[in-house]
């Protein structure tokens, strides 16, 4: 079983560095981490919209709890998770854009854009 595991090791290795040699030879790194970065944005923006949608349905629970102190609770509980991971997922798209602009645009400036869809 040890021998396995070091004739794994031998073939690991080189098949997890042989996409970035393929990636270096085409000079393609730059569109991939582009398209990775795209996707994050994207994955982003519907993390952004579903936690406005959940800090919505806390404001709508602590509204229509009527009195009921539980329910009250409740809503309050979803109004400040939602508050949490939009904070959460504003800092996540800046973390994206600052790798976007500096690491893969080469040196920042311009202004800063806005996640559209």
């Amino acid at each position: 079983m040890k021998k396995v595991f070091q004739h794994a090791k031998k073939l690991i290795v080189p098949a997890m560095l042989l996409p970035m040699a393929a990636f270096a030879q085409q000079g393609n790194i730059d569109s991939l981490m582009r398209s990775i970065i795209l996707t994050l944005n994207s994955i982003l923006i519907i993390a952004f919209a579903l936690l406005t949608l959940y800090f919505v349905w806390g404001v709508v629970q602590y509204v229509m709890a009527g009195g009921d102190e539980e329910k009250l609770a409740k809503g309050k509980q979803h109004m400040i998770w939602g508050i949490i991971g939009m904070a959460v997922a504003a800092g996540a798209w800046g973390i994206v854009n600052l790798i976007l602009t500096y690491v893969i645009g080469g040196g920042g400036g311009g202004k800063p854009t806005i996640p559209s869809f």
